[in-house]
């Protein structure tokens, strides 16, 4: 009996690599276009190169090349491409594409609370008014699809915790380079800039929960990559999203993922920045 029950399970196993094998094989043959349908039809629950609007050619370049072949380069889960994408759009402020992508990233699995998250943690990035904006389309899809805000609390930290608990998240991946560099203005008033970075940064965001480390590091990282204005503070979260335990393969193809959103200039200038890392090291 227990050696028919272990041939069945082999044959199962079996049976299961064939068709997982003819899954691949059949993903190899898929022309971008194909992929391209596919990807489209799953976030945004309609027909892609539908041959309408006032600029049916851009749409089909910009649709083939996003969702045809992007979204084919490594290993990402379409639920943190979609968080990527979010990102990116909320960082440059272009609401009416946010809004889609919102929507899109709702349709693929991203729950409202990563969301959020994902928003709130701009805040230290772009400013709270950019991140106003960006919550304002949030919430508005959240009430069209009748999702009831306020969401529920993802507060970890008392009042009188938010240094230590920030600090206890920022020493590992960053050490004190940010309080060694503003060391030295007037009236030590750069110590004050540090400790709010530690507070605001790290102890009001990054311990809330919803987006664990690697998740919240890459997505920082994303918006690093859309500002494009700061090598340095890029290479620094380059380093610490591998210290986070993000390998280079996922960042690699975190910053290509930005590439349809804010373009080759800003995405060769990362991945030279992502190199000299790996050379360092």
């Amino acid at each position: 009996m227990i050696r028919k029950i272990l041939t069945l399970f082999l044959a199962l196993l079996l049976s299961q690599s064939f068709i997982l094998a003819a899954v691949k094989n059949e993903d190899k043959n898929m022309t971008r276009t194909d992929i391209c349908k596919e990807n489209y039809k799953t976030l945004f629950k309609g027909e892609a190169l539908a041959n309408t609007g006032s600029d049916p050619e851009m749409m089909a370049i910009l649709q083939k090349y996003i969702f045809g072949e992007v979204f084919t380069i490594g290993n990402l889960s379409i639920k943190t491409r979609e968080l990527i994408t979010v990102t990116s759009l909320a960082v440059q402020q272009t609401l009416p594409q946010l809004k889609a992508h919102v929507n899109g990233a709702l349709n693929a699995g991203v729950t409202p609370i990563e969301l959020r998250e994902a928003i709130y943690q701009l805040a230290p990035l772009i400013g709270f008014p950019k991140t106003l904006n960006a919550l304002g389309v949030l919430n508005e899809v959240f009430k069209e699809r009748g999702i009831e805000t306020p969401l529920k609390s993802t507060l970890t930290v008392k009042e009188e915790e938010r240094y230590e608990k920030g600090f206890a998240i920022q020493e590992p991946l960053y050490g004190d380079e940010i309080k060694v560099s503003m060391e030295g203005l007037p009236d030590n008033m750069g110590a004050d800039v540090a400790r709010f970075l530690t507070e605001v940064c790290f102890g009001d965001f990054y311990t809330r929960e919803g987006l664990d480390l690697k998740t919240r590091e890459l997505l920082i990282m994303s918006a690093l990559v859309t500002t494009g204005n700061n090598t340095v503070t890029l290479k620094s979260h380059i380093k610490g999203n591998l210290k986070a335990g993000n390998t280079k393969e996922t960042i690699t193809t975190v910053i290509i993922q930005c590439l349809p959103y804010v373009g080759f200039p800003n995405t060769l200038a990362a991945l030279r920045t992502l190199k000299e890392v790996i050379s360092e090291e």
